[in-house]
């Protein structure tokens, strides 16, 4: 249960579709797409048992400090929502927005639930798990169906485009937060769910959400994540659903037409005008790219920004945004159960030299917390004084 939850939203527009891919945490656990397989293999099962394994989880992430600000959101109580309408969700990564003057800026996209953020326990969540593994999706159908709509409320930061030169973190890192005395947050929009979908397979199991669909006046940014998603994206869709996943009824533009020269693999329907030969460009009236539409001055050129996009910054260490979420952000209660999941989870970790990895991980998000994890751990594992007089 204590996973970072995904949100995903597919604006349907005249343009065609975006999709925005994210998190109910505003970080991830690495900024290096090439480290995402190892990710994944870290947080599955032993090869050979086939079963869940503390000790992976911990080998990998005490050796990627870059992963403590991610675990100590998901160790606390964000990391365990009440149900899908109490959380907030986010876009994580940062994008591009351009206006009409071709005027550009970086941006962040959060959706602050309108329910309030609340949380189960660590206790609360085991129990359920084995009462109701369906309870979140349960949960958001029936209050859809009662006519409770969930409701978020959009908001985004924005950042101008030459700031991120010379900001004191690194814009693009995605185990990185904006501080919002820095870039606070603007409301520009709200999303209500007022729809169950009729069979949860066609609409729900065969929705492919990709980062790389963009409309015009939107476009990616130099995080390194960003880029590996916008990739592998539509390749695990093509191999999840098939070659022309984009056809289906929950995947296609609802209010603009599709131009493209795609032709060909199983399951396609859709056919093109046979008299236009499918390439780019020709001479006989078929469909083209607008480079005007496409706008001048990307970050791709800008060597200046490439070159400082990929440059530590003076705040860029891997600990000092968690210290802060430990030390500022949360009150008293929330770091006793912060300190009591994690060393739940840490204590179940076998080996001695990975143990002690974990216990100078959280020593460098804080001393405090370390000091107080160690000591939550050695308590649980001490005998108790009924076994020890037996």
């Amino acid at each position: 249960w204590r996973d970072p939850r995904g949100f995903a939203v597919k604006f349907y527009t005249t343009e065609g579709n975006y999709d925005l891919v994210g998190n109910n945490t505003p970080i991830f656990f690495i900024r290096d797409a090439i480290k995402f397989p190892d990710f994944i293999h870290s947080q599955k099962r032993m090869p050979g048992s086939g079963l869940r394994d503390h000790d992976m989880q911990w080998d990998f992430w005490s050796l990627n400090p870059a992963t403590a600000h991610q675990v100590t959101w998901l160790m606390g109580d964000r990391g365990l929502p009440r149900t899908l309408r109490h959380m907030d969700g986010f876009g994580s990564h940062t994008y591009q927005w351009i206006n009409a003057e071709g005027e550009r800026f970086w941006v962040k996209y959060h959706f602050k639930t309108e329910q309030g953020n609340e949380f189960f326990t660590q206790a609360q969540a085991d129990e359920m798990a084995g009462k109701d593994a369906d309870f979140h999706r349960r949960d958001l159908r029936e209050a859809i169906e009662r006519g409770d709509y969930p409701a978020w409320t959009l908001y985004v930061q924005i950042m101008p485009y030459e700031d991120a030169k010379t900001y004191r973190i690194n814009p693009f890192d995605l185990t990185k937060v904006w501080p919002h005395s820095d870039y606070p947050l603007v409301k520009v929009g709200r999303m209500v769910l007022d729809r169950n979908p009729q069979n949860f397979f066609a609409e729900i199991e065969q929705a492919a959400f990709s980062p790389s669909n963009f409309v015009p006046g939107i476009a990616a940014s130099p995080d390194k994540m960003l880029l590996g998603r916008i990739f592998s994206y539509p390749d695990a869709h093509r191999y999840r659903i098939g070659t022309n996943f984009a056809q289906l009824p929950v995947n296609a533009p609802h209010a603009a037409p599709v131009n493209n020269y795609s032709h060909d693999g199983s399951m396609r329907y859709n056919f093109n005008d046979p008299s236009v030969p499918t390439y780019a460009p020709n001479s006989l009236g078929g469909p083209h790219a607008d480079a005007a539409r496409a706008g001048e001055g990307n970050w791709e050129s800008d060597g200046s920004l490439v070159r400082t996009a990929y440059t530590l910054r003076a705040e860029d260490d891997d600990f000092s945004q968690a210290r802060t979420l430990y030390e500022v952000t949360m009150d008293d209660a929330q770091r006793e159960r912060l300190v009591s999941n994690i060393a739940g989870h840490v204590g179940a970790v076998r080996s001695d030299e990975i143990r002690e990895r974990a216990f100078t991980y959280w020593e460098n998000v804080h001393p405090e917390l370390g000091s107080r994890v160690r000591e939550a751990v050695a308590a649980a594992a001490a005998p108790s004084s009924c076994g020890a007089a037996a």
